[in-house]
């Protein structure tokens, strides 16, 4: 599995409006813009910091994961992304090491890209995302 870099930080936020006060106004990071993503009950910011972005989670249902997680652990970092060559090759290699996942097949997120994530159950904790981007 090659790993070219950290795609981006998920924090999870209650409004996405009110964390670019924090975020945009007093970092300075420009907002591309925002997506939502049904399927995933979310809408998301994209905030670009050199190679890599900060995204902004703010959950479109009650139901929906990132609701759920900050029910349980409040707004935060949500999970770390990984930006992968081959995201198929990437998850049959951890799949063959015995690392829990929780997509054992790509999904399309935010942005087009093929997502991944892995159990933090298998990771020490920490949500982590696979991401396969086209051109980059």
């Amino acid at each position: 599995m090659k790993i070219k870099k950290i795609d981006h930080l998920g924090i999870a936020v209650n409004g996405i409006d009110d964390a670019c006060t924090f975020w945009r106004d007093i970092l300075g990071l420009p907002l591309e813009g925002t997506e939502t993503v049904t399927t995933q009950k979310v809408t998301t910011a994209f905030m670009p910091v050199g190679e890599s972005e900060v995204e902004l989670l703010e959950s479109t249902a009650p139901d929906g994961p990132v609701a759920k997680f900050i029910e349980s652990k409040g707004q935060g970092v949500h999970h770390v992304a990984f930006r992968v060559e081959n995201i198929e090759e990437a998850l049959a290699e951890l799949k063959a090491k015995g690392v829990r996942l929780i997509d054992e097949t790509p999904r399309i997120g935010a942005g087009g890209a093929k997502i991944a994530f892995l159990h933090p159950k298998a990771t020490g904790g920490v949500l982590v995302e696979l991401c396969e981007r086209e051109g980059h």
